[in-house]
């Protein structure tokens, strides 16, 4: 008998479950809608009857947390742990500092709230605005913050108990670095590598140029020993590295590499253990800004806002919020990966809109508005997330409520949308389907805010090997 998830990640490649539901927080904080955020089951199984709709919406009992990103209490970090299982859905609160605990086994279509911890516990450990949730080979969970308990920039490392699901600490044994936002460990390496967003108390409340400038934003990714918990290497990635955001591993448990995605400098960017045991970076994708008008800048960056991927380690998929697009990168040569997929998602750049590209190293004309089943795409790729045989990308389109605000207005009033793209995982190559919609602006209360996607038996960006 075996615990969570899968031996190996070609074990979940190759004979993992289809997915048949995704779990997604949808937002309402700094929308006109007085409601608490809530997390929505979606039914992605198409024999069933209500494919592509929201079956379950589980409101958590506070207003503005602003539910982000999610992880689980155990997965295939603990594979080998019999008495461990993949029961709690860990939602915290972005803003508001609060983790809720989600129980879904008992009905994995109509989860149910099983625990709180509030973010005066947390803030007893100096920790805030909790991003990544990672379930660790002990059974306990780690999350990682970006504030300390005044919103100030702070990389700490919260960990709760797997079994009371409890404040047990802080993870880090040595300073934490300025900037927090995601990690990702490879226990057979003895390494944990972690990136940066910024200061809270600036990105809270939008973005604003010149707080790049002034250093309230990261550029550098930090490496730790696992076993010791310190930091050994910072590297600082300089203009390329703008924002470092989301950072993967190969999925190969004995692999020494992976990529972090830059958002604002809008680059892809590998990281490797060097012959000389130091750990360094080569920038590998560049997305090139646009020149335009009409818009708050007048250049304006694909904002790489996520990416992931593949679990034979084939392909690396992101997505770029402002300009629109998705892309598929084959990545089996680690150096020099080869695009080999893109589909556009709406974006700041489509035709008829207000913004004017007055030059452009990549397309010959800016792309048309998405129409998905007779609806407007509103807002641009952001989350995604790939099925364990990679055949299938699915995305949602809002990237935080103050950014959405401020970026894509008509978000707020439209909601945001899930989508389903087709992937040749031979050859290469992505298609839209059309048939496949969950629209956020049809909701009970009104348009909803959709962001991380989870399904229930763990997924590309979830689960870590030991």
């Amino acid at each position: 008998m075996s615990g969570p998830g899968y031996a190996s990640p070609m074990a979940a490649f190759n004979s993992g479950d289809r997915e048949k539901l995704l779990y997604v927080p949808c937002i309402y904080r700094n929308t006109d809608i007085e409601q608490p955020d809530y997390l929505a089951t979606m039914d992605v199984d198409p024999d069933s009857a209500t494919y592509s709709q929201v079956i379950h919406r589980l409101p958590v009992p506070n207003m503005g947390d602003e539910l982000h990103h999610s992880g689980w209490n155990a997965c295939s970090s603990c594979h080998g742990d019999c008495t461990r299982e993949r029961n709690r859905l860990v939602l915290p609160g972005l803003y508001s500092g609060r983790v809720y605990f989600v129980d879904t086994a008992s009905d994995p279509r109509a989860p149910r709230l099983d625990k709180t911890i509030e973010p005066e516990k947390i803030k007893d450990v100096n920790i805030t605005a909790l991003h990544t949730a990672h379930c660790l080979a002990d059974g306990n969970i780690m999350i990682s913050g970006m504030g300390d308990k005044d919103g100030n920039g702070r990389g700490s490392y919260l960990i709760v108990d797997g079994k009371t699901f409890e404040v047990a600490g802080t993870w880090e044994k040595s300073e934490p670095p300025k900037f927090g936002y995601d990690f990702w460990y490879q226990p057979r390496q003895n390494v944990m590598v972690s990136s940066e967003w910024g200061t809270p108390n600036k990105f809270w409340h939008g973005f604003n140029p010149a707080h790049v400038a002034e250093g309230h934003y990261g550029r550098s990714l930090h490496v730790w020993d696992w076993k010791e918990k310190k930091e050994i290497q910072e590297i600082d990635l300089g203009e390329d590295g703008l924002i470092p955001l989301e950072l993967r591993f190969l999925h190969n448990p004995d692999a020494t590499q992976g990529y972090v995605a830059a958002a604002l400098a809008s680059n892809i960017i590998r990281f490797y253990k060097a012959d000389d045991g130091k750990w360094a970076v080569q920038k590998v994708i560049d997305v090139p800004g646009k020149k335009v008008e009409g818009w708050a800048l007048p250049a304006m960056p694909a904002l790489i806002t996520d990416c992931l991927l593949s679990l034979d380690d084939k392909y690396i998929y992101f997505s770029n919020w402002l300009h629109g697009d998705i892309r598929q990168y084959d990545i089996t040569d680690r150096e020099n990966p080869k695009l080999t997929g893109q589909v556009w998602i709406g974006g700041s750049i489509t035709k008829g809109g207000a913004v004017k590209v007055t030059e452009d190293s990549e397309l010959t004309e800016q792309p048309e508005p998405l129409v998905v089943k007779g609806k407007t795409v509103h807002g641009g790729p952001q989350m995604i997330q790939l099925s364990l045989d990679g055949t299938r990308l699915y995305v949602t389109t809002s990237l935080y409520s103050t950014w959405d605000k401020q970026f894509y207005p008509g978000l707020i009033k439209h909601g945001a949308m899930a989508l389903k793209i087709d992937v040749d995982h031979v050859n290469g190559g992505m298609k839209l389907d059309e048939n496949f919609l969950v629209d956020f602006g049809e909701e009970p209360h009104g348009p909803a805010l959709a962001h991380e996607m989870r399904y229930p038996g763990g997924d590309c960006t979830s689960d870590i090997w030991c």
